[in-house]
């Protein structure tokens, strides 16, 4: 698989977490040696009543768990939206080594917007970035969501 067929994957659980009526962002954690996805999760926030159950946050636990380790040493994580700085700082401790994203967020997003979290001196692990991966269907899953948001107020 390429780059684009992972973030497609992580499409698939952006829509999942739409469906459910949660921001639809969709996170994988791919061993790139050999293709496996070890880890793949979508927002669940407002279903777990936890403002930290983002779909980052969730595919490192869970990749942590499936390895037995707290570090993600050489793994890479795909996300449909530009992380927020408590992810960008979960990716930076699990020591990910690239991170490829969708849409950017201007408003809240850390790592080319907003904080740019990994560009602080304090930032002890800085992963390889790539954003804009499929951009405009990442973007539109979520400009869709908030349409639809909009309108039910």
């Amino acid at each position: 698989m390429n780059k684009e067929d992972y973030m497609l994957e992580a499409i698939k659980l952006a829509n999942i977490a739409a469906a459910a009526d949660e921001v639809p962002v969709g996170a994988l954690i791919v061993n790139p040696q050999n293709g496996e996805i070890i880890a793949s999760a979508s927002n669940q926030s407002a279903h777990n009543g936890d403002a930290t159950a983002h779909a980052e946050i969730l595919a490192i636990q869970q990749a942590c768990r499936k390895l037995k380790t707290n570090r993600l040493w050489g793994m890479d994580m795909y996300i449909t939206l530009e992380p927020c700085t408590m992810c960008a700082a979960a990716i930076s401790f699990a020591r990910i080594e690239h991170v490829y994203f969708g849409a950017a967020d201007t408003k809240g997003g850390a790592i080319i917007s907003g904080v740019k979290f990994y560009e602080a001196a304090t930032c002890h692990h800085r992963p390889t970035v790539e954003g804009g991966i499929c951009a405009d269907l990442c973007g539109r899953i979520l400009k869709d969501f908030f349409a639809k948001k909009r309108k039910k107020s």
